[in-house]
């Protein structure tokens, strides 16, 4: 029987157990070796951007208005992103990006093994987290498709996807998209818009200091900014150029001289944009069209029709005018008039009792390129800050009063009406069924008597105005207005002969830029051209669209009545204004002087003014379209023709001149007193010489009546 010694059994034991040990350890590091190659295989086969996806890489951009001239209007963006290619990045940016973030990128494949066991094992020996070995590929496959969780599946994806990004793109292009996609602050995306942020310059414009102000963002943008905490961000720079030395970019005299430079940026003026009311127009077209992805990600120009000079200039000449008409409100009635004032909470505490403050008095004003439709300018309220409400545009518009009336005078040439024909300027009784008897007036209370077409529109004569659209049936002016742009509701009543239904001013305007194109109805843009981020065409509306709706006799024939209206009617005070070009127009102010409109045109432009207030309050008696609308649109004109040539309108054929007696409506005799030289077609010319004055002799222009009657002695029935 074998004889065991105490001491062998042990140490056999022993050596047993710690080579089962190992050989279990070994097969746990197989088996998790083989977990972590499935699970990477699994990972890179599933869970990492494709091919198609990395190729297709697509930042969020933003969508860029601009006007006829091609200046900048608005920007509408999720992220505050441009592009810029590599070639206008300046060489020192790229090289202080690597020398800080990755000194060896151009020699890796995307993850730098030498760089990360380094820091791999200083971690575990401090047994803390002090470095990170991020190339900047891994970097830019975070930002692009992952997220920032520290965990071990997501450091894998964002190594393998490191990988797929090195294959796919070279390493200028990988920089390209770094400094195109990081995050910059203040919802600054990319280096174009950070350069823009903190220097207002352009990436190709940024010097060795902006550069490393920039790049110091890149270990924290909200804490190292320069815009929220300058000394921090004056420590990141240091830290770069530092970095910058010791990568061999620029000798110790030169990073001496730069750090011991103060921390300088110049961050753009804060402007309140230009024809907001006008930009979010547009905005909601894109949005309703082509969706909130598009908008504010997808990188379109927006081509406009909007001058931003002549916007300019429509702003300076409303604004002045409301803050005439404001001042004088306010000076007029105290804060316990309930008419002129509002109830609003107390702003500075809660607990407070309300105060009452002033209503604002509003205004809207359109101007239209007759040539093409294009809306020059648009402003759609006083304040864009207070109120996002587009008069201009939005709603169903306002009373237009008189500046209705020449629908219902279109409407009546057109059917054979002579600018000459006699039309009883007296009181009226109508009968309204359901309601009582209505007597209109006119806005001076007076009557003329039997007056002609002309001076019932160059004066603006209610009385004329209701007679003469009963003669031709209240549906006439309606069909009318529609065919040349009114889409609002129109009811076929008496009262709408003082314009009481409600109309938009863009569509106004463009109705009555009709008359100066000769009947030719060229409907409103104000988007020419719609391109996304790859130059393809989304929407065109170059093309110009045009409709005749009335005859070119009849246009002219309103064009020479309204030329009436702004010589001698009530648009006169154009001229006194110093506008002495040809233009026509219609001034109109509706029921208890709520609304004042004065719409007018040149051969080239069309412009329109709107004021009141928004609650239909009284802007106060006397107060009418030619006290507060004619200002406006002559400011405005005189600076629009500044640079235009002077054009007269263009008079068809098929059109006559003829001396006629303005009491008969026939062709004036020698002993006719009041003649006027008026407009006929040849169709609808008169023949017969007047019945009042007989006589063999016809009227000579020397011998005119009016030509010896004093000025002081005139009759404004007949001076002119």
């Amino acid at each position: 029987m074998p004889v065991f010694s105490k001491n062998k059994t042990p140490r056999r034991y022993n050596r047993k157990r710690v080579r089962n040990s190992i050989i279990a350890l070994i097969a746990v590091i197989i088996l998790f070796g083989i977990v972590l190659i499935w699970q990477t295989y699994q990972i890179y086969q599933t869970d990492l951007p494709s091919f198609t996806q990395l190729h297709n890489i697509e930042p969020n951009l933003k969508t860029k208005v601009f006007d006829r001239n091609g200046d900048l209007l608005k920007e509408f963006y999720s992220e505050n992103r441009a592009l810029t290619p590599f070639s206008d990045m300046p060489e020192p940016l790229i090289e202080m990006l690597m020398a800080t973030e990755d000194r060896e990128f151009y020699d890796h494949w995307g993850i730098n093994v030498r760089r990360a066991a380094i820091v791999a094992v200083n971690n575990l020996l401090k047994m803390e987290i002090e470095a990170g070995a991020s190339t900047i590929t891994q970097q830019l496959s975070r930002m692009l498709f992952l997220n920032r969780r520290q965990t071990l599946e997501r450091k894998i994806k964002e190594a393998l996807t490191a990988i797929k990004l090195e294959r796919t793109y070279s390493k200028n292009e990988i920089l390209e998209m770094y400094l195109n996609q990081y995050y910059f602050s203040r919802g600054a995306y990319g280096i174009a818009a950070a350069s823009h942020l903190f220097f207002d310059k352009q990436p190709s414009e940024l010097d060795l200091n902006d550069c490393a102000i920039i790049i110091g963002l890149l270990k924290g943008p909200n804490i190292n900014s320069p815009l929220n905490n300058p000394d921090k961000a004056l420590q990141a720079r240091n830290r770069v150029l530092h970095s910058y030395l010791t990568y061999g970019a620029i000798d110790r005299p030169t990073y001496d001289s730069l750090r011991s430079q103060p921390l300088e940026i110049s961050p753009p003026k804060e402007e309140a944009g230009t024809a907001p009311f006008f930009t979010e127009w547009v905005r909601q077209h894109i949005l309703e069209t082509y969706g909130e992805d598009v908008l504010y990600s997808g990188g379109l120009k927006v081509y406009t029709t909007l001058d931003a000079g002549l916007q300019a200039e429509a702003e300076a000449a409303l604004e002045k005018q409301l803050a005439k008409i404001q001042e004088r409100i306010e000076n007029t009635y105290s804060l316990n008039n309930t008419a002129y004032t509002e109830t609003v909470p107390d702003t500075v505490d809660e607990f407070g009792d309300p105060i009452r403050q002033y209503k604002q008095i509003q205004g809207a004003q359109v101007a239209i390129d007759n040539s093409n439709g294009d809306i020059v300018s648009l402003i759609g309220g006083r304040n864009w800050e207070t109120t996002k409400y587009n008069r201009a545009v939005q709603g169903t518009g306002r009373p237009p009063g008189s500046a209705f009336k020449p629908f219902i005078y279109t409407a009546a040439v057109d059917n054979g009406f002579r600018t000459t024909e006699i039309i009883d300027d007296n009181p009226i009784v109508l009968d309204i069924p359901g309601a009582k008897q209505w007597r209109p007036h006119n806005y001076d209370s007076k009557f003329l008597g039997p007056i002609t077409l002309r001076d019932g529109i160059r004066l603006s004569r209610n009385l004329v105005a209701i007679r003469l659209m009963l003669r031709i049936n209240p549906e006439e002016p309606i069909f009318y207005a529609r065919r040349m742009g009114i889409t609002t509701p129109l009811e076929p009543v008496p009262s709408l002969a003082l314009g009481v239904s409600d109309v938009r001013p863009v569509e106004l305007v463009s109705a009555y830029s009709t008359f100066p194109n000769q009947g030719i109805h060229i409907p409103y843009r104000f988007i020419y051209k719609i391109v996304d981020r790859y130059g393809r065409v989304l929407e065109d509306n170059t093309a110009i669209r045009k409709e005749e709706v009335l005859s070119a006799q009849t246009a002219y024939i309103m064009v020479d009545l309204m030329k009436s209206v702004v010589e001698s009617g009530t648009g006169r005070g154009a001229r006194w204004r110093g506008f002495t070009r040809p233009a026509g127009g219609k001034t109109g102010t509706s029921q208890s002087f709520c609304d004042n409109w004065f719409v007018g045109y040149t051969p080239q432009i069309t412009s329109g003014v709107w004021i009141g207030f928004d609650d239909r309050t009284s802007i106060g008696r006397g107060q009418d379209g030619a006290t507060n609308g004619v200002p406006v649109w002559t400011q405005f004109m005189l600076a629009a023709h500044d640079t235009l040539p002077i054009r007269e309108f263009e008079e068809p054929e098929g059109l006559v001149h003829l001396d006629v007696c303005l009491e008969s409506g026939e062709l004036a005799t020698d002993r006719c007193v009041n003649v006027r030289n008026e407009i006929f077609t040849v169709d609808n010319q008169p023949t017969n010489t007047c019945h009042i004055h007989p006589s063999k002799g016809l009227y000579v222009p020397h011998t005119r009546a009016d030509d010896l009657v004093p000025e002081d002695t005139t009759d404004e029935r007949t001076h002119f």
